[in-house]
C-alpha cells in the first residue's frame, strides 16, 4: 500500500507544547500523532491511530494464543453493580443520573460487568474462561499530565479469567503473565516485571509493568544489585535503624506544648525522628481506623487501600477529636477502642507517641506491651532503603506502567454472587482474575525509549508505514516518477509506504520524516536519474547506503 503524504492529515510542528515535559508528550504532537481537546483528553489523529491498532492487534494475537475470547461491554454501567462491590466510593469513578434519576457510572474497569455476565456460567465444565475486549475507559484523574501518561478517558485491553479454585487462578495467572512478557517483546518495550499493590482493583496479590523511562507516572524501585523491583507503592525497603533513646519500663507522659510535627517533636525532645511515630486516622467504610508509621515515613495509601480491599478517606477534625479526645497532631494508640494497624518498622523499640491530648506526647511507647496493633507493611519505600532480597541500596527511577495483572480471588464473584456447581452438585463461588494493559501508555512507553533529538524512532513492528520515501524532485516530473516507481515497488510486496511528494523544500521533508520516524527512508532526488540509485538509510541512523533501485526490496526486507 502506499499513500501520497500530500492527501494526508499529518499536522507536524515546529515546536513542542509549551506545557510538554515528557518526550512522548513533545514527540507525539509534534510528529502529528495526537492532539488535545481538553485537559486529559487526546484524540489520535490518523497517523497516531494506525500506531495504537498496531499495539491492539499485537495485544489481540497473544491473548487470542492463551485461549482468550474477545467481546465487548458497554462504558455506561448500573451503578448497583458497582454498589454492590463497594467500588462505588471510588473517588475517581465518575457518577451521573439519567432523565429518570436512574444511577449509572463510566466504568474504570470492567470487573463488575464482567462478573454479571459469569453469572450465567453454571458448571465446573464451563471453567475455566478467558473473556477480554478493548474498551473506552473514563477516569476522573484529578491532575491529568504528560500527554497520553495520565488521562481521563482512555482505551484498554481488560481480560478477565474466571477458575474453580485457586489453583486454576495461579495457572491462569501465569499464563497472563507469559503472554504480557510476549506483547512487550514484540512492541519493543523494555519492561520489568515488578511487586504491585491491588489497590482500587480489589485482590490481595499483583504484578505490574513497568517501563524504564526519562518521564513516566510511576516510580520503579530497584536493587543496585539487579535482585529485586517494585512499584514504588509497593516496594518492601528495609529502613535505616532508628537511634533509640534510653529504654523506660513503661510509657511516660511529657508535655509538648505547640508540637504539632514530627519534625518539631523530634527536636523538641532531642530525639531521632525515626524514633518517633505517626498517627493518621482513616475512614473505612463505616469504620475509624489508626494507621501507624515511623515519624520519618510516609503512609503508603495504596497498602493501605490493599489492606482494606477498599478505598478509604482521612478522618474529618471533628471525627479525630470526637475519637481520641484531641487534635490530630497529639494522637497516638494508647487507651484507644479503634483498630490499629502498625507498620512493621513499629514492632522492635520503643517509640514517641501522642498522648491524646492537646500538647501531650508518651515516651517509651511499645508495641505488644501497651497497645496490640495488627502489623502490616504500610510504610512507603525510598531510595536509600535496604533491599528485602540481597541488603544492597534500593534506587529509584521514572517509568510508565503499561500493564497489571491481578488476583482479584473472590472479591468481586462473592459480592455479585457469581457461583458454579461442582461435581458433588455443591455450589461454588468462582475464582477470578484481572489483566489490563494500555495500548495509549505503551506507544508512549515506545516513544520514550525510541527517539532520538530529531522525533520517534519507531519499532519496525509499530511504525505507522515501513519505508518512508522522500521524493526531492523539485518540481521535476522525472524525479517524481521515479520515486512513485520505488514507492510502487515497495507497495507491490505488501508494505506500508508513505511518499513525500508534497511541494516543499528538503529541508522541510527531512524533519518531517524525522518526526514521524518511519523505520526505512527512501530518498529519490537529481542523482537518481544520473545513475538509477536512491539513498536508503535506517531511522536509527546505523546504516545509510546507497542503493540500486532494482535491489531496493531486498535491502528493505532485510533490515
Amino acid at each position: 500500500m502506499v499513500a501520497r503524504q500530500s492527501q494526508l492529515f499529518i499536522p507536524t510542528l515546529r515546536e513542542a507544547p509549551a506545557d510538554a515535559e515528557a518526550a512522548s508528550h513533545k514527540l507525539l504532537v509534534r510528529g502529528g500523532y495526537i492532539r488535545q481537546v481538553g485537559t486529559g483528553l487526546w484524540s489520535f489523529l490518523p497517523l497516531g491511530w494506525r500506531v495504537h491498532e498496531k499495539v491492539v492487534q499485537v495485544i489481540r494475537e497473544e491473548m487470542d494464543a492463551i485461549g482468550g475470547q474477545e467481546m465487548l461491554c458497554p462504558v455506561l454501567t448500573p451503578a448497583e453493580l458497582w454498589e454492590k462491590t463497594g467500588r462505588i466510593s471510588i473517588p475517581a469513578v465518575y457518577k451521573l443520573e439519567d432523565r429518570s434519576g436512574r444511577r449509572f457510572v463510566l466504568s474504570l474497569s470492567h470487573e463488575e460487568t464482567m462478573t454479571f455476565h459469569a453469572r450465567e456460567i453454571r458448571s465446573y465444565k464451563e471453567l475455566p474462561q478467558v473473556w477480554y475486549h478493548f474498551s473506552t475507559k473514563e477516569r476522573d484523574e484529578p491532575r491529568p499530565r504528560g500527554g497520553l501518561l495520565r488521562v481521563r478517558e482512555f482505551i484498554m485491553k481488560d481480560a478477565y479469567t474466571f477458575d474453580r479454585d485457586e489453583a486454576g487462578l495461579d495457572v491462569s495467572f501465569e499464563r497472563h503473565k507469559a503472554a504480557y512478557e510476549r506483547m512487550f517483546e514484540r512492541c519493543g518495550v523494555e519492561a520489568y516485571v515488578v511487586e504491585a499493590e491491588s489497590g482500587i482493583m480489589g485482590g490481595t496479590e499483583s504484578l505490574g509493568f513497568l517501563a524504564p523511562t526519562g518521564s513516566g507516572e510511576n516510580e520503579l524501585m530497584r536493587c543496585e544489585n539487579g535482585d529485586y523491583f517494585a512499584d514504588i507503592e509497593a516496594a518492601r525497603g528495609i529502613p535505616r535503624a532508628p537511634e533509640f533513646p534510653q529504654r523506660l519500663d513503661s510509657p511516660e507522659e511529657v508535655e509538648t506544648p505547640n508540637v504539632t510535627t514530627i519534625e518539631a517533636l523530634a527536636e523538641f525532645l532531642d530525639v531521632d525522628a525515626a524514633a518517633t511515630s505517626k498517627a493518621m486516622p482513616v475512614i473505612a467504610g463505616d469504620r475509624l481506623v489508626l494507621a501507624l508509621v515511623r515519624g520519618d515515613d510516609r503512609l503508603s495509601e495504596e497498602k493501605l487501600m490493599t489492606i482494606f480491599e477498599s478505598a478509604f478517606r482521612p478522618a474529618t477534625t471533628e471525627e479525630i477529636r470526637e475519637t481520641f479526645g484531641a487534635d490530630g497532631g497529639s494522637i497516638g494508640p494508647l487507651g484507644v477502642s479503634v483498630e490499629v494497624i502498625a507498620d512493621e518498622a513499629l514492632r522492635e523499640g520503643q517509640f514517641v507517641a501522642g498522648a491524646n491530648r492537646d500538647g501531650w506526647h508518651v515516651r517509651g511507647v511499645e508495641a505488644g506491651r501497651d497497645y496490640e496493633p495488627r502489623f502490616a507493611d504500610i510504610r512507603q519505600a525510598v531510595a536509600g532503603d535496604a533491599c528485602p532480597e540481597c541488603g544492597g541500596r534500593l534506587v529509584v527511577q521514572p517509568a510508565i506502567e503499561v500493564g497489571h495483572i491481578f488476583k482479584l480471588g473472590k472479591f468481586h464473584s462473592e459480592a455479585l454472587e457469581a457461583t458454579y456447581l461442582d461435581e458433588e452438585g455443591t455450589e461454588q463461588t468462582i475464582v477470578m482474575g484481572s489483566y489490563g494493559i494500555g495500548p495509549a501508555r505503551t506507544i508512549a512507553a515506545v516513544v520514550e525509549q525510541h527517539h532520538d533529538e530529531n522525533g520517534i524512532v519507531w519499532p519496525a513492528a509499530l511504525a505507522p508505514y515501513d519505508v518512508h520515501v522522500l521524493s526531492l524532485d523539485a518540481g521535476s516530473d522525472e524525479i517524481l516518477e521515479q520515486a512513485e516507481h520505488a514507492a510502487a515497488l515497495l507497495g507491490a510486496e505488501g508494505l506500508d509506504v508513505l511518499l513525500d511528494e508534497r511541494d516543499e523544500r528538503p529541508g522541510e521533508k527531512f524533519a518531517d520524516a524525522d518526526l514521524i520516524g518511519a523505520p526505512v527512508r527512501v530518498i529519490v532526488g537529481r542523482k537518481t536519474l544520473e545513475d538509477g540509485m536512491v539513498d536508503a538509510r535506517t531511522r536509527d541512523g546505523t546504516v545509510d547506503e546507497r542503493i540500486p533501485v532494482p535491489d531496493l526490496l531486498k535491502w528493505v526486507t532485510d533490515r
